[in-house]
């Protein structure tokens, strides 16, 4: 029984000790440095109080980046992620800050490769034959071409960060559908919707196979999508398009916050 305790108590440091040497332990994760990469989901873009200095990245205090490190006072902070950023532009202009010395990464990105605002522009525009051929459009794009750049980003951030725990976060549906509410019809909503999952599992399987953890933020803003009577997201916005389907501050701190708590 001795003997068998004491393996047991051995074996639990050594799981322990293995924790912080890969960097798979929360403490390790909120203890070092922290980079948020990624597009207007991770930049806050309809969270508001958007930090001057970042410009038209619209980086925000109230974005999830920011409150997470509020809340765990990592040892610095480096917010690269902007508005409207494709992956690409990651590539390009975000990947600076990352080190060997980088323990925890976020990032959200594939959106706007996927031609997101051209898909709801022409949602909100058009007929339903539109909309949903728009979207059989981005799905094709999804299926061809985003795994291959997902793929470019995630090898360039293991590259610079190696000893980093990644965080890749998705993006929430934007409808509750069988709700009364005025706007887009059902089966735009739907469409929409069933978009949302197929690029969510792209790259979800993408981030998979570099070893990055997934967060889904689909169970947390279920409830509080459009048409739902306590939405974390903006409508269509015509005196601000930009933050239009963007989260709100509350879509940030209650929708994105709380997947990235858990994923690390």
């Amino acid at each position: 029984m001795r003997r068998s305790r004491f393996a047991a108590y051995v074996g639990s440091l050594l799981l322990a000790l293995a924790a912080v040497l890969t960097g798979t332990g929360t403490a390790h994760a909120a203890d070092g440095p922290y980079v948020a990469l990624g597009d207007s989901y991770s930049s806050g873009v309809g969270a508001g109080s958007y930090i001057s200095s970042s410009g038209d990245c619209k980086r925000s205090t109230k974005a999830y980046p920011s409150l997470w490190a509020a809340a765990n006072s990592p040892s610095s902070f480096a917010f690269t992620a902007c508005s409207g950023a494709r992956t690409g532009d990651v590539l390009a202009s975000q990947l600076t800050p990352l080190t060997s010395a980088t323990a925890l990464v976020s990032i959200t990105i594939g959106g706007n490769d996927a031609g997101f605002a051209d898909v709801m522009t022409t949602c909100v525009l058009q007929s339903d034959s539109s909309c949903l051929s728009r979207i059989n459009t981005a799905k094709a794009y999804v299926d061809s071409t985003l795994p291959g750049q997902l793929d470019n980003v995630y090898s360039a951030i293991s590259s610079r960060a190696p000893n980093a725990h990644v965080v890749v976060l998705g993006y929430p549906r934007f409808y509750q559908l069988g709700a009364t509410c005025l706007g887009l019809s059902e089966t735009k909503r739907k469409a929409i919707n069933d978009a949302a999952d197929y690029l969510d599992t792209a790259i979800a399987k993408r981030a998979a196979n570099h070893g990055f953890a997934w967060g889904d933020v689909r169970p947390t803003f279920t409830g509080h999508e459009l048409c739902s009577g306590s939405a974390w997201l903006h409508s269509l916005n015509l005196l601000n398009i930009g933050e239009s389907y963007h989260p709100t501050a509350a879509g940030q701190s209650g929708g994105y916050l709380p997947v990235l708590n858990s994923a690390t």
